[in-house]
């Protein structure tokens, strides 16, 4: 008896293990049939439209940086900070002797 005991255990083992070999070649097939499929990625914004939104929001934050400055800051008109003539009386104050 101890016989039959032994070989339906091997047997069964041997089933196993042939199961965990089939399992893994599944795995192996599937990775590689995902693998193999790309995506192709589309973008909503092309890279150069962003770089031109970031520059102009750069822009947009330094005007409105300088106006809130110029304006409350230094209690002047903020619209002034967009004119040259401010900038220019800056200009002479730093390079005055």
């Amino acid at each position: 008896m101890d016989m039959v005991e032994k070989t339906e255990e091997t047997t069964s083992r041997e089933e196993r293990k042939n199961r965990r070999k089939l399992l893994k070649q599944e795995k192996a097939d599937v990775r590689q049939n995902i693998t193999s499929v790309r995506r192709i990625r589309i973008r909503l914004i092309p890279i150069w439209a962003r770089v031109l939104i970031v520059l102009l929001l750069i822009v947009l934050c330094v005007m409105t940086g300088l106006m809130v400055g110029y304006g409350v800051i230094g209690e002047g008109n903020p619209t002034d900070v967009l004119k040259w003539e401010t900038w220019q009386h800056v200009i002479d104050l730093v390079n005055a002797p």
